[in-house]
């Protein structure tokens, strides 16, 4: 078993990007072939079942020691999505092999993970949301101002100069967990 997040962040393309991950989630050349050759079977080639399973906690970002689920897609616009994605599968597919939870409910599943593999599926429309958009459009700004000051020295310039200066300074390197921070 393998567990696919999709961080689907689509406005005008949904069914686009209902397109795109359900083709994805039924072709990925995840599995063994006969001889033991990994990667490459998808879930159709092997007649595999799919589970799907909402899970609106994968859209965490932990502010402090506080989770915060504000970029997880509304339950209003995901139910629908969700079960359009569910539809979308079990025509492209066999629809028997189409297993799903119940949206929005407390589920105990029980699997079996076969390997320790992620994969996530992500719209190729982008973020929409404006605070997405306005925190990339600052870091790109951060980027721009670091790169208009000119060349800087490398973290390997600046660990000798510093061991120049402190023989038990660290560089970084080796294990070592400090870091510096920008201002």
């Amino acid at each position: 078993m393998h567990t696919f997040s999709s961080l689907v962040q689509c406005d005008g393309c949904v069914d686009a990007c209902i397109h795109i991950l359900v083709r994805k989630i039924l072709n990925l050349r995840l599995f063994e072939d006969e001889g033991g050759r990994a990667w490459s079977k998808s879930v159709m080639d092997r007649d595999f079942e799919v589970l799907c399973v909402s899970q609106f906690t994968l859209q965490c970002i932990l502010k402090g020691n506080k989770p915060d689920f504000h970029s997880a897609m509304p339950a209003e616009l995901a139910q629908p999505f969700y079960n359009s994605i569910l539809e979308s599968m079990r025509s492209a597919y066999k629809p028997e092999l189409i297993k799903d939870g119940k949206f929005g409910a407390y589920m105990q599943v029980q699997i079996q993970n076969d390997g320790p593999v992620t994969i996530e599926l992500a719209s190729p429309a982008g973020p929409t949301d404006a605070r997405l958009l306005s925190k990339q459009e600052k870091q790109q700004q951060r980027k721009e101002k670091t790169r208009s000051k000119g060349p800087s020295e490398s973290g390997r310039e600046k660990g000798a100069q510093r061991s120049r200066q402190d023989p038990n300074a660290s560089s970084g390197a080796e294990g070592d967990v400090s870091s510096e921070r920008e201002p």
